[in-house]
């Protein structure tokens, strides 16, 4: 892929698609290090499927024979000085982080999270998502569940939600620069 944002969607989607109600994405820079994890309380996987799943000829799907997000998020952080993790169990949920060397040359670009992360919602809107990213000393989080406590019934899809936050990521990401 293009864009780590795009890997992250991609793994989200996977947990969307295992049953979770709640995902937590983590997105942590450092000088040295990018790390992105990606949690939820689906349905889990067993250890031998964990230990086959970054197989891209490995996956759940009945439409096509091929899943190559996980793979393709190994192979990129591979290719940039780190690698994947996968942590599992069945009926409790899985946790997905890979790492990243940001100064190697290999380094794919962050991409617009914003957007991935906007997807994911709307798609999803009845998920719990958390959304935390860190630049160094500072860092900010999106919470769905704190914003439909204020919000009570209106879905997180109605396009006046998505745009205020869209604000609320921006103006997060800014606080980041």
């Amino acid at each position: 892929m293009k864009e780590l944002s795009l890997n992250i969607l991609d793994i989200a989607k996977n947990s969307v698609t295992a049953g979770a109600t709640a995902i937590d994405i983590t997105v942590t820079e450092t000088p040295e290090k990018l790390t992105i994890a990606v949690s939820d309380n689906g349905c889990g996987m067993t250890p031998e499927f964990v230990a086959r799943v970054t197989d891209p000829f490995t996956t759940t799907r009945t439409t096509r024979k091929v899943g190559l997000g996980i793979p393709l998020m190994k192979m990129e952080a591979q290719q940039s000085g780190g690698d994947l993790a996968i942590t599992s169990e069945v009926g409790v949920g899985t946790t997905t982080t890979s790492w990243f060397d940001p100064g190697n040359i290999d380094m794919p670009p962050l991409g617009d999270l914003s957007a991935s992360i906007l997807t994911l919602i709307q798609g999803s809107p009845e998920i719990d998502w958390r959304f935390t990213h860190s630049k160094g000393e500072a860092s900010y989080t999106l919470d769905t569940r704190e914003i439909r406590e204020i919000m009570g019934d209106i879905s997180l899809a109605e396009p006046e939600i998505l745009s205020w936050l869209g604000d609320y990521i921006a103006e997060g990401e800014n606080t980041l620069t």
